[in-house]
Order: C-alpha cells, then sequence, then structure tokens
C-alpha cells in the first residue's frame, strides 16, 4: 500500500545516490516537482533515465546530480538545444556526463522487459543505422525459430521511477489519463515508485484512456498541485509554451542558469514556492518590458 506522504520525505528517503532514477511523461505529466525536490535534496551520481529528457533533466544535469544519462532524445521541445546537457557532454561542465543513446522502440520495450521480470528485450529495429557501433549495449539475437535477426538490448530496471499523474485516491491507488507514455511500464520496472499528483480524491471517475495503477506497486504518493509545470496536465492546466521558449536564454549561459536555479529552485522550499517565484519574475520581466 502507498504511503500519503510530502514530497520532501519521499526524495529523501526513497532515491539514494547513485540510484538509477527514471523520470517519465511524454509532453504531458512530467515530473517537475520532483525533480526539482531531487535537486533541493542535493542527489548526486544519479543513472537517470528518461525515453526524452528535456527542461528537468537539463536542470539536473546543470546541477550535478547526474553522473549517466540513459535515452533516446534529448531537446528543448519545439524550441531546440538543452545547454546544459551539451556543456556536460562537450566540456565536462559541471562534470563529465556518460551518455547510453537508445531508440524510442528500444527504450520501450526495455521498460516493458524489467516490469515481466525479463533481463533483455527483443525488438526489430536497428536496421541500416549505426547506433549499435556507439552503444555497445544493443546486442543482435538470432531467432532459434525462424533463424531472423533482431535486436536485443538489457531490461531497464530503475532503483527509483518518478511520475506525475492527475489523481489519487486515499488508499493510493493512482489514475492519469491523456497522453500517456511509458509511465505505466516504467512504474512496473522499477524497485521503488515515487507519484506526486494533482489532487487526493474518494473515488475514480474514469475515463477514456486512461491508466490505473494499483497502490500496491507504489510506494509514496504526494500531492503537488501544478506539480508538471511548465509541461502540462489534461483536465488541470495548459503547457506553458513561453516557458519552454524562454528556457533557451536562461539555460545557455552557465552563469544565467545558476543564477535562476538559486533564485527559483534552491530559494525556494518547495514547488508552490517555485511556481510563485518563477510567475513573480515574468510578471516583472513583462512590466519591464
Amino acid at each position: 500500500m502507498a504511503d500519503i506522504t510530502t514530497l520532501e520525505e519521499a526524495v529523501a528517503g526513497l532515491i539514494h545516490d547513485g540510484d538509477a532514477v527514471a523520470m517519465e511523461g511524454f509532453t504531458h505529466l512530467i515530473p517537475h516537482a520532483a525533480g526539482h525536490q531531487v535537486v533541493r535534496a542535493g542527489k548526486r551520481n544519479l543513472t537517470a533515465i528518461r525515453m526524452t529528457p528535456d527542461i528537468i533533466y537539463d536542470q539536473l544535469i546543470g546541477m550535478n546530480c547526474v553522473r549517466k544519462l540513459i535515452f533516446s532524445w534529448g531537446g528543448n521541445p519545439g524550441v531546440g538545444s538543452l545547454y546544459r546537457f551539451r556543456d556536460a557532454i562537450e566540456k565536462g561542465w559541471p562534470a563529465a556526463l556518460e551518455i547510453e543513446e537508445h531508440s524510442h522502440a528500444d527504450i520501450a520495450n526495455a521498460y516493458v522487459a524489467g516490469a515481466s521480470g525479463l533481463p533483455f528485450a527483443v525488438l526489430r529495429g536497428y536496421v541500416g543505422c549505426d547506433l549499435p557501433t556507439v552503444n555497445p549495449m544493443i546486442k543482435s539475437i538470432t531467432c532459434p525459430f525462424t533463424g531472423e535477426e533482431l535486436a536485443a538490448v538489457p531490461a531497464i530496471r530503475p532503483d527509483v521511477t518518478v511520475i506525475h499523474a492527475q489523481q489519487a485516491d486515499r488508499r493510493g491507488n493512482v489514475m492519469m489519463w491523456g497522453i500517456t507514455g511509458v509511465q505505466k511500464e516504467a512504474v512496473l520496472a522499477a524497485k521503488r515508485v515515487i507519484v506526486t499528483v494533482e489532487e487526493i480524491v474518494d473515488s475514480f471517475d474514469v475515463k477514456a484512456n486512461s491508466v490505473t495503477l494499483p497502490g500496491w506497486v507504489i510506494d509514496a504518493v504526494c500531492v503537488e498541485p501544478g506539480g508538471s509545470y511548465p509541461s502540462y496536465a489534461l483536465g488541470y492546466y495548459q503547457r506553458d509554451n513561453g516557458f519552454y521558449k524562454a528556457w533557451d536564454d536562461i539555460s545557455r549561459e552557465r552563469e544565467t542558469f545558476q543564477a535562476w536555479m538559486q533564485r527559483h529552485v534552491l530559494g525556494t522550499k518547495n514547488f508552490a514556492e517555485h511556481t510563485r517565484s518563477v510567475a513573480a519574475a515574468q510578471v516583472k520581466e513583462a512590466v519591464d518590458a
């Protein structure tokens, strides 16, 4: 049964230095509040796993929380580069970053294998692709029944998976709906699970395209309204496209990045304070302009 607790307690108790941590959410329901709490807690040497690392992983990398990144695409969606990610790769700042690059299909299948208790995933992929030449974790395997050559990759089994969802009930069951990526698979593959939610409800009103996760696969449920901002939570708030554009300037130089993180993340006690801080800065910038 999942404990309904604070995000501060969940991160302190369930995420340890050196852990492999997956934070999933595809465009929608990205767990920004949890990512910020990892920064505040000063976690180090993490292996960060995410199908599409974007702003929150740029922040984790720039704040020296991450030693290795396992991913299939990285960027600021609709805008361009992740400059803290690039700085770590190209210049080793704030520390050298090891990368392990896969395809989307590869990562998805690897989570399924982890959730299924299997040692590796098999897929039709990488035909005519040179990614296996730079990632030794991508192997080829011969089907014992047909002789077909297939790709094989290790199962992904995170120490901790973190996701954001719309609702949890009082027993710790979780429901999300709308665009979902590999959250379910990442949760079922993990040893420990933290879920931040918009609200606690007495019972679920099941919706189309919804996913329900039982409380017995979750360790901690944390109420964090707005916890996926600046991404969006269907039925609660929209994506802040302006913030994604602004991040390009904020993150481009080390000094502006550090100042922003100090003011809006390390200088705030929680995500509610963070969003108020960011909103106040946006208002001031608009007035000054």
